[in-house]
């Protein structure tokens, strides 16, 4: 039995490396999100270091990338490579507003602004924020989510 399985999976052949863009990617996740068991959270996707599982994208993409893709943890955005510095500060500051939501049932935001910016300054002072990104955050209508994209 083992050793018939072997040889199935030594038979199929490597994908080919394709240029992907992010539309196509982006589309592999969303199919991915509904085939998975929903006891099966998103976050299997992602590697350690915010890059994609292309294994598991695989009979979705029927390739792999050429360009490494990333996605927050947190928000489940996906990022192209030059972006992975804004994947990685935005799980850092949605962790820390989630953190300062649970401590104080407040709202980190600076007082008063009109477009709800993260107070970097009230993440510190509970020491939520190992380092201040050098973007601005903004916090959504949405379930206390943060983004980097300024409301207008």
């Amino acid at each position: 039995m083992w050793n018939r399985k072997k040889k199935n999976s030594n038979n199929q052949s490597p994908l080919e490396k394709k240029d992907l863009s992010i539309h196509d990617i982006r589309k592999a996740v969303h199919a991915y999100a509904d085939d998975k068991p929903k006891e099966v959270p998103l976050s299997v996707l992602i590697k350690e270091d915010l890059t994609l599982d292309y294994e598991l994208l695989a009979p979705y993409l029927k390739a792999i990338p050429t360009h490494t893709f990333y996605m927050s943890r947190e928000t489940y955005e996906l990022f192209e490579e030059q972006d992975k510095g804004l994947a990685i500060d935005l799980d850092l500051v949605q962790r820390a507003v989630d953190q300062y939501m649970k401590q104080t049932q407040e709202l980190p935001i600076i007082d008063n602004d009109p477009y709800k910016r993260i107070n970097y300054f009230k993440l510190e002072r509970l020491h939520l924020l190992e380092r201040r990104p050098d973007r601005e955050f903004y916090l959504t209508n949405e379930e206390f989510m943060i983004t980097y994209k300024k409301p207008k």
